[in-house]
């Protein structure tokens, strides 16, 4: 490892970070995004090393890790559990022992939340949460993004999750409680969002439907998510039947707010969790959002690896 300026920080679930640092990573991501549009060439990442460590495949989360970090001039090793040691059972501090004196930063998607702790508890480098069970924060920095850029900030906003009380809804719930929103939740019975794992400390910030269209009654933002997160796929006919309800249509946009968005972590299926014309309407930006993925990781690895930059 590199010296570095500051003391190493990782961010494994949303409120590892301040409101005022949020504010400052959205900030930064506008300008790298500029640039990125207008192909000025920002590489203040030259000689860094970015680990990307794959338990869960994935398609978004490579390209928007891999591509942005060859854009900030820095170089990437890809790594999965059929091709390295994670997969025969060496211990993961042990992995992150090793990994960690060979590269700058380290990109992680796994299944329990745990297995990040403990890669990052004897990581010599910053460790970043791809995915987990129990998380989901790089997608929700890009969502809240990609709201700031169409509508200004969420603070005093409702936003309305509907359908599982999954990573994305925990993760959801932890940016209600840092950024000063509220959350409106709706899930089948059997499927709630659990408090605990999300750890607010403002129960005001969360209102619980059991009908998804009260949900979405005066929200500025409707999301959703698949109803069979990876992992669970054991479950999906038993889901299917669970969340016929659940899935986001004209009729809840419609009680949402006239210019509400609609959003979508992706891949998506139409006619289960969110109707074609939903998704491929006037209020959807589920594209922008997946392409903020890359702009707001890209500032995320240029703060954990050299701090606070001017413009």
């Amino acid at each position: 490892m590199k010296p570095g300026p500051h003391l190493i920080r990782h961010f494994l679930q949303f409120k590892d970070f301040r409101a005022e640092e949020y504010a400052y990573l959205f900030e930064r991501a506008t300008i790298i995004k500029k640039r990125f549009k207008n192909y000025e060439k920002y590489t203040p990442l030259v000689d860094r090393t970015l680990a990307m460590v794959f338990e869960k495949a994935s398609t978004r989360t490579r390209v928007s890790f891999e591509a942005g970090m060859y854009q900030l001039g820095g170089s990437v090793v890809n790594l999965t559990t059929a091709d390295s040691q994670l997969g025969r059972a060496e211990p993961i501090e042990d992995s992150a022992r090793v990994i960690s004196r060979m590269v700058d930063i380290v990109m992680i998607r796994t299944f329990e939340q745990a297995k990040i702790e403990a890669f990052a508890a004897h990581s010599r480098v910053p460790v970043i949460n791809g995915l987990t069970n129990e998380y989901h924060p790089c997608q929700i920095m890009a969502d809240v993004f990609t709201y700031i850029e169409h509508r200004g900030s969420l603070q005093g906003k409702v936003v309305a999750w509907v359908g599982d009380g999954n990573n994305m809804a925990n993760t959801w719930l932890q940016a209600a409680d840092i950024l000063g929103f509220t959350l409106h939740v709706s899930t089948p019975s059997g499927y709630e969002i659990n408090p605990t794992v999300a750890g607010v400390s403002n129960a005001q910030c969360v209102k619980v439907f059991k009908n998804p269209l009260d949900a979405c009654q005066g929200a500025h933002l409707v999301t959703t998510d698949v109803w069979t997160s990876m992992g669970f796929e054991a479950e999906n006919e038993a889901r299917k039947a669970a969340f016929a309800d659940w899935c986001v249509d004209q009729e809840m946009m419609q009680a949402a707010q006239s210019d509400a968005l609609f959003m979508h972590c992706l891949p998506a299926h139409r006619g289960e969790e969110v109707m074609a014309e939903v998704i491929d309407g006037p209020q959807s930006v589920v594209w922008d959002e997946a392409e903020n993925r890359m702009h707001v990781q890209k500032a995320l690895m240029e703060y954990l690896l050299i701090g606070r930059v001017g413009s």
